[in-house]
């Protein structure tokens, strides 16, 4: 390649020619004419060739512009270089900022980024659906002012990030509980974290119902306890008044001994989420079992009637699936007045689901309770299940030992007509003859 100055003495060496031959042969004013012509030559195709580039940078497709010849060609080569770097960068730096874009959109919490003033720079939609937002609407917008909340509004204020707050009643239903920190970052920016803590919340409030209850459930027999050997200790009395105290004290401590036990039960099976095991389950024994023990509790004063409406039997644990049908029949003794009957049935629906079903002609649950029967220690009447040695605990094992087993507990009731409880098992937990004879010869 030449030279700028190697090109243009070239150029005016030409001119300087074409002017002496036409200066000869035709005169001094062709002579001019020549060399304005051949100087004119490469300005005319440097204009075609800025008219081609301004073309194509208005497209912005100019890496795909042809290249001319001559010295043109390297300078255009030159700049189709720096543009397709340019755009490979610009393209690379965007690829980036979405996948920060999408990790952020992906967070389980929500994020708002704040800018020196507090003005909202960016939300994720996670944000915007707990505080109400519209980041198309809302950019730019101090959060304060979006936000209006006297707590969160203080929190601000204070500039004092080190501790969180959390903020109730938050959400599209204002049902969330919301776990709320600034973090600086840049230049006087701020990055709001938001967690949805409801859960968290509800487990709390839980775990301080659950040890009130259990508390007011082991205070009251501790107390008739000592009520009653501070009885004994103090006064004389003759032989059956103390059999009596001593029977009285017996029922207390086997109350507090099967509360223990079923506190035991449950949080054996809440710590143990993994399915029940597929062990097949003879159901004709364990029909027995449940009505020797029914009949036991009862004494004679109520009705019962076990069927068996089918052969198969089921996948499971038998230890549990025990302790859930006699805590199911158990319920119904307890709240099914004398001289009633109850009915305990094994069988299959249209489906072929198995369903363990207890009816009873019991004064039946109102509707807004059967919600909350399986939560623990919850009692529709709380003197008559204190009475019939109820622990408040039956159906929250029930629930659980039904998890366990992909089961249904399902509860239908007519208040003065009875009720009936229902544990539905899948259709792969059912096992026919075949197979408990196989297992019971591989056994």
């Amino acid at each position: 390649m030449f030279s700028a100055f190697s090109r243009f003495s070239l150029l005016l060496a030409l001119a300087v020619i074409a002017a002496y031959v036409a200066l000869i042969h035709w005169g001094p004013y062709f002579g001019i004419a020549a060399a304005i012509v051949v100087l004119s030559i490469p300005l005319i195709y440097s204009y075609i060739n800025l008219s081609r580039l301004g073309k194509y940078l208005a497209a912005d497709n100019l890496e795909n512009m042809p290249l001319p010849s001559g010295f043109w060609e390297e300078v255009f080569f030159r700049l189709q270089r720096l543009v397709q770097n340019l755009k490979s960068r610009a393209q690379a730096i965007d690829q980036q900022h979405n996948r920060f874009i999408e990790a952020f959109q992906a967070s389980p919490n929500g994020i708002v980024m704040l800018d020196d003033e507090d003005q909202i720079e960016w939300c994720n939609s996670l944000a915007e659906s707990f505080f109400g937002l519209n980041f198309r609407r809302d950019a730019r917008q101090r959060i304060n002012f979006l936000l209006r909340r006297p707590e969160f509004i203080q929190y601000l204020g204070k500039r004092q990030f080190e501790e969180s707050i959390i903020i109730e009643r938050m959400g599209p239903d204002s049902n969330l509980s919301l776990l709320i920190q600034a973090f600086p970052y840049g230049e006087k920016r701020h990055l709001l974290l938001i967690q949805d803590v409801t859960d968290l919340q509800k487990a709390d409030a839980m775990r301080r119902d659950f040890v009130a209850n259990v508390s007011h459930e082991m205070r009251t027999p501790i107390t008739v306890l000592m009520g009653f050997l501070e009885t004994v200790q103090s006064i004389e009395l003759d032989k059956s008044q103390q059999d009596h105290y001593f029977d009285l004290m017996m029922l207390q401590a086997q109350r507090m001994k099967s509360l223990v036990e079923d506190l035991l039960t449950l949080a054996n099976l809440e710590a143990n989420a993994i399915p029940a095991s597929t062990q097949v389950v003879q159901l004709n024994t364990l029909m027995a079992l449940i009505k020797n023990d029914a009949e036991a509790l009862s004494q004679g004063s109520h009705g019962f009637s076990f069927e068996q409406k089918t052969t198969q039997n089921l996948f499971g644990d038998e230890r549990e699936l025990l302790s859930a049908f006699s805590n199911l029949v158990s319920n119904a003794i307890r709240y099914t007045p004398n001289g009633g009957s109850i009915t305990a049935c094994w069988g299959l629906n249209e489906q072929g689901q198995g369903e363990f079903s207890v009816t009873d002609t019991g004064p039946g649950i109102a509707s807004e309770h059967l919600p909350r029967l399986t939560e623990r220690f919850y009692r529709v009447d709380r003197s008559r299940s204190r009475d019939t040695g109820g622990t408040g605990l039956g159906l929250a094992i029930v629930k659980h030992i039904a998890n366990r087993h992909q089961a249904q507990l399902l509860i239908e009731s007519t208040p003065g007509k009875g009720s009936t409880f229902t544990l539905r098992f899948p259709k792969d937990r059912v096992a026919n003859t075949e197979t408990d004879l196989f297992s019971a010869i591989e056994a």
